[in-house]
Order: structure tokens, then C-alpha cells, then sequence
């Protein structure tokens, strides 16, 4: 192909592109929606298969939709915002935005823990830790992978509950397990294989990662928690106070 014709084609995939995302946005396919099939819209734009796939390859990376194996590919729609500034479990925080949590647990294994998790739970060395890799959805979607490892006494009673439990945090809290306090990090990590086969991406496609160490209100470690998240599905909100630092308050004692 002459290089003007390599242009026009690359120009055409971004425009097929633009206004799908436009469509999207607008909300044209509704929140959750499916995508017309690769055929129907090389017939709606006047387009060839690859340039489509080009297209939607583009606002896969924006993390406008998704693509699971055996489906269509998936509008994800608006981000469902979670704030840091009250502690939420995933089932709670999906409810209150109307969403229905779902989970379906894929291992739970009982190992001694690494050294990070030492660390993180404060575990002498030699303890035994549960690790368990679990698919959390809303409404029925892929949303999340959650790696979380409990130490002996959570895990023990984790372990128990049935494999597709929605929520953890309800049962634990009837047998005294209080999760009061969290630190959170976010960063970005590859998809594994994992994630690939349970959220349908591409194996090394960018996902959103929290790590989460949750204590009691005794300030005991009760889980070190590392979930991953599709781009475009849940976006984090953080509250800040001058009032609330150490420098300001220390600006008021001298005032």
C-alpha cells in the first residue's frame, strides 16, 4: 500500500473510533451495553473487519469497553466512583450505587506466608496464611480480581464460607472480625494470565490495582488484599483536609 494510502486507513480506524467513543459517552449503548458485532459496523461505517478492530482496539486501551471470550465486546460505560474517605467492603460500596455485587471464588489455598506478608499481617516466620483468588463482579460483569491473604484466625473462618459467597465482611462480623482501618495504594500492574481468563482481557493489558491492608480496632492486621480492576470500571475519590494535618495543627497550637 502507497504511504497515502497507509494514512487514509490510519486515519479512518481513528475516526470509526471517535465516534463510537462519542456514541458511548452519550450513552447510546447504555451503561453495560453490548456492541454491534464486528460485521454490522464494517457495514455501518463502509469499513473493512480490521479497520473496526483497529478502532475498538483503540477504545479498549481508553478502557471505554471490554471484550470477554464467547461475547460481544462491552460498553463499560461511566466509572463507578468509590471514596477512601469511609471504609466500604466491595459488597456495601456496590449496593449503595445500585449495583448488584456477585463473587465466585477461584482458589483458596493454605501456605506459609512470604515475607511480605509477614510484614504486612505481622506474622512471626513459619505462620501459615489462606490466600484465595476470587472474581467479584457488578451486575453481572467482570469488574475485579481480588487477591487477599488472611492470617490463621480470618482465614480459618474464611475458608468455610460457600465458594460463591457475595460478601466475606458480613459473616466475619458476626464471629467478632471488625475491619476498622485500611492504607491504600494504587498504582498499575499488567494482567496476568489470571486476570486475563477471568476479566477477558489480553494477557499484559494495563489494570487498576489497589493494595489495601486492613486492621481491627485493636489495630491487628486482619487482611493484606491486592485487587485489580478493568480500566474505565471503578475510579477512587480521596478527601483531603488542611484541618486535619499534623501542620496545621501544630500552626493553631502556636496561634
Amino acid at each position: 500500500m502507497a504511504p497515502d494510502q497507509d494514512s487514509a486507513a490510519g486515519s479512518l480506524y481513528r475516526k470509526v473510533a471517535a465516534d463510537l467513543r462519542e456514541a458511548i459517552t452519550s450513552g447510546s449503548f447504555g451503561d453495560a451495553g453490548r456492541l454491534p458485532a464486528e460485521g454490522a459496523l464494517a457495514e455501518q461505517y463502509g469499513v473493512s473487519r480490521g479497520t473496526v478492530r483497529q478502532a475498538l482496539a483503540l477504545l479498549r486501551a481508553d478502557g471505554l469497553v471490554t471484550s470477554r471470550r464467547g461475547t460481544r465486546r462491552v460498553v463499560l460505560g461511566s466509572a463507578r466512583v468509590q471514596s477512601f474517605s469511609e471504609l466500604l467492603s466491595f459488597t456495601h460500596w456496590a449496593r449503595s450505587m445500585g449495583e448488584e455485587p456477585g463473587g465466585r471464588l477461584e482458589s483458596m489455598v493454605r501456605r506459609p506466608a512470604d515475607a511480605a506478608e509477614r510484614e504486612h499481617l505481622r506474622l512471626e516466620p513459619g505462620t501459615e496464611v489462606y490466600a484465595m483468588l476470587r472474581l467479584r463482579t457488578l451486575s453481572g460483569t467482570p469488574v475485579m480480581v481480588e487477591r487477599t491473604v488472611y492470617p490463621p484466625r480470618v482465614g480459618e473462618l474464611v475458608a468455610q464460607l460457600p465458594p460463591d459467597a457475595v460478601s466475606h465482611t458480613e459473616p466475619l462480623r458476626e464471629h467478632g472480625i471488625l475491619f476498622s482501618d485500611a492504607d491504600h495504594t494504587i498504582d498499575v500492574v499488567g494482567a496476568n494470565a489470571d486476570d486475563a481468563r477471568l476479566l477477558g482481557c489480553r494477557r499484559g493489558s494495563p489494570l487498576l490495582r489497589e493494595k489495601r491492608r486492613t486492621t481491627d480496632p485493636t489495630g491487628t492486621p486482619v487482611e493484606w488484599s491486592q485487587d485489580r480492576y478493568l480500566p474505565g470500571t471503578v475510579a477512587f475519590s480521596i478527601h483531603n483536609s488542611l484541618a486535619s494535618s499534623a501542620l496545621s495543627r501544630h500552626a493553631r497550637e502556636n496561634d
